[in-house]
């Protein structure tokens, strides 16, 4: 059918004509078909149904757990459902949301550091009994930050504690999903009229990490006026 493989993401194919261009994402057996010519599509939908048993589910509204509503705006990416689906099986229903992800100036440590500067005064910070329900939350969450990138920078950190995790490390995670309740259809608005260019921004605080004091770096990548990274 004349398609060529990405090399950055195999399930990715993309087949050009002239100035037109199809592309087609696979995974499993379901397939995301988009493209800048409509007859384009349409001839390769045809040609795909000679070859696979297929069914044509219409307009993109809900694809591994990210819902898109399409205006004339542009397209609105979120995750909703899969967020309310995280608050409930964390207990935090009934909960109040936070107005932000993270404590201000919250300082979060290995056990390694702790052992090495604990003393009579240091407030005991227990192991965590059950580590497996910190890293199947810590799991949940990495895939939201897919849209969510304003919980990218504090889910990063707490991800950092799985192998030993901590009573403060769970209460920071918890945190981040009650601040994921205070608007949990938050997503990516890519509006229609944006340019379609990259940029990138990047910022850093030298000597922040308390235990290493290596530098922290920040970075934001934006498509058009959309921040997707």
């Amino acid at each position: 059918m004349g398609f060529q493989q990405s090399h950055y993401g195999y399930s990715l194919f993309t087949k050009k004509a002239g100035d037109d261009i199809v592309v087609i994402l696979v995974y499993v057996d379901d397939l995301l078909i988009t493209g800048s010519n409509q007859q384009l599509l349409c001839s390769t939908r045809s040609d795909l149904k000679k070859r696979f048993k297929m069914k044509n589910l219409g307009e993109l509204k809900f694809f591994l757990g990210i819902e898109f509503a399409r205006s004339k705006r542009g397209i609105l990416m979120c995750q909703r459902k899969y967020a309310l689906e995280i608050i409930s099986e964390s207990g935090l229903s009934g909960a109040k949301p936070a107005g932000t992800p993270l404590e201000l100036n919250q300082k979060l440590t290995l056990v390694e550091y702790d052992n090495c500067f604990k003393n009579d005064n240091t407030q005991v910070d227990e192991v965590l009994n059950n580590p497996g329900a910190y890293q199947r939350l810590i799991g949940r969450l990495l895939y939201l930050t897919m849209i969510r990138h304003d919980i990218a920078f504090v889910v990063q950190v707490i991800s950092q504690y799985m192998h030993c995790p901590k009573i403060s490390h769970m209460e920071a995670t918890l945190r981040v999903v009650k601040y994921i309740k205070e608007a949990p259809g938050l997503g990516l608005f890519l509006p229609a009229e944006s340019a379609n260019q990259l940029s990138a921004y990047c910022d850093s605080d030298w000597g922040a990490c308390i235990q290493t004091r290596r530098s922290v770096t920040w970075y934001l990548v934006k498509f058009g006026s959309a921040l997707i990274s």
